[in-house]
């Protein structure tokens, strides 16, 4: 697998094709070679058995061992035609009573045991035969007994089986390399939807991340493969979309605050000035400067928040105490805009005190800048549900569109994008809002219905 590393899939599926067949095929031939050498053996046990009970016939009609001898015509007569054929008779005392003319092929050793299965021993001249003995009567069954050996040799069945390993080898090479030619083609054809979503992704560029991969002409086992490639370039193509907003309303953000330093400072340096002009361009230019600064931490704020940098501290925050301090900051704003606040339930969570503060504080003066005259805002705060608290901050006013809803907690979004942004926020807050939330995991949602806009925050308890 090692050596594979790094090759391609056509050549690896091309080596395993090649690789499995031969096996098979290889397999195969052992189990039918050695069907065949078995085939072989009880054929040469049948054909032993039958010379076998030819030479006890014999026997049985011979009274003596003198008449063995003159048996020699009758048996050679039996044999002709058997030029493998060896048969011996010896006496239980070792003596030859007869032997073939190719007896002398037997070792003179004689087997003490008989046995119904032939036996595989080696002749005088090296070759292989197949011996099957057993013993006999002469002239009935109270005569002399007698041991028969009967032998074939196996000169054609080794000389079958040699051509039959060759052709075994040169099929299964064939076959291996015929399934190897037979699977490069057949993995070209079968990764040829690979190389199409391979042609169609090197199309893919940041001016057309609004190309896909078509799904319909793909097999089924790849289309889900598709359908992830596609939904990885829809969210590119939304992440990109959000930086380029992002990147404009950053860019429009910090052009006017600087804009107005840089046209203040070369109206104040085109002539002399009193020192109390002097003095309202510098605190004109400060507050400019504050916007800047603002802007920049919850900017830097935001960047930690997206690399997992915010940990919050752990300590049990009463929601109803800092929930009506923020009220109190607010009451002076709510009062010049006839906006009544309202503050319902109690509620406690862990987190960062702090941290939660701002976040009810961003949807505080949220409501109450979109809030019309006379309109109310009601903060209600749910003990532990499930798990959660929950901060519902409800406001009257218009309501949103319901195609904005989504895109409001992103930054610098605007619902209408004609409205110039007010001096008191960059559009930060909402997307500073979730940031807070889910760093303390939990979530900020929006609904808007009926000239009602709810904003609701889930905490853990």
């Amino acid at each position: 697998m090692t050596l594979l590393r790094g090759t391609s899939l056509t050549l690896r599926l091309t080596l395993l094709f090649a690789t499995v067949s031969g096996a098979v095929l290889l397999v195969l031939g052992v189990v039918v070679g050695h069907l065949v050498d078995r085939h072989f053996v009880e054929l040469d046990k049948e054909q032993l058995n039958g010379k076998l009970e030819l030479v006890r016939q014999a026997l049985a009609e011979t009274g003596s061992p003198a008449e063995v001898i003159g048996l020699r015509q009758r048996l050679d007569a039996a044999l002709v035609g058997d030029h493998e054929l060896i048969v011996r008779i010896r006496s239980t005392d070792g003596r030859l009573l007869y032997g073939s003319d190719n007896a002398h092929l037997l070792s003179r050793h004689l087997l003490d045991t008989t046995s119904d299965y032939p036996q595989l021993v080696i002749g005088n001249d090296g070759r292989s035969l197949r011996l099957l003995s057993g013993r006999a009567v002469l002239g009935g069954t109270r005569g002399l007994g007698v041991i028969v050996e009967v032998a074939t040799g196996l000169h054609h069945h080794q000389a079958f089986m040699t051509t039959f390993e060759t052709a075994l080898w040169i099929a299964v090479s064939l076959a291996a390399f015929t399934s190897g030619v037979l699977g490069w083609a057949a993995a070209r054809s079968g990764l040829a939807p690979l190389r199409r979503i391979s042609h169609e992704a090197a199309k893919i560029t940041a001016e057309h991340l609004d190309r896909r991969v078509p799904v319909a002409a793909i097999p089924v086992e790849l289309a889900e493969v598709a359908q992830s490639v596609n939904q990885m370039l829809a969210r590119l193509q939304e992440s990109f979309r959000r930086l380029a907003e992002f990147s404009s309303d950053l860019a429009h953000e910090l052009r006017t605050p600087v804009g107005n330093l840089l046209t203040q400072t070369q109206v104040v340096l085109a002539q002399s000035r009193s020192s109390e002009e002097y003095r309202d361009v510098l605190a004109s230019n400060a507050e400019e400067c504050e916007r800047l600064s603002r802007t920049i931490a919850d900017m830097l704020f935001l960047a930690k928040a997206d690399n997992d940098m915010l940990v919050p501290e752990r300590e049990c925050v009463d929601l109803r105490a800092e929930t009506e301090a923020l009220v109190e900051f607010y009451a002076a704003l709510a009062e010049e805009k006839s906006v009544a606040l309202e503050v319902k339930g109690t509620a406690h969570a862990t987190g960062d005190r702090l941290m939660l503060r701002r976040a009810i504080g961003n949807l505080l003066s949220n409501a109450c800048r979109h809030t019309p005259p006379g309109g109310n805002v009601t903060i209600e705060l749910a003990g532990p549900k499930a798990g959660a608290a929950s901060i519902i901050v409800r406001n009257t006013g218009e309501t949103i569109p319901p195609e904005h809803l989504p895109h409001l907690f992103e930054r610098f979004y605007r619902a209408d994008a004609s409205r110039k942004r007010d001096a008191e926020g960059a559009g930060l807050g909402l997307a500073i809002t979730r940031s807070i939330m889910r760093a303390h995991g939990g979530d900020a949602s929006v609904r808007s219905a009926q000239g009602v806009t709810i904003f609701e925050l889930q905490l853990p308890a």
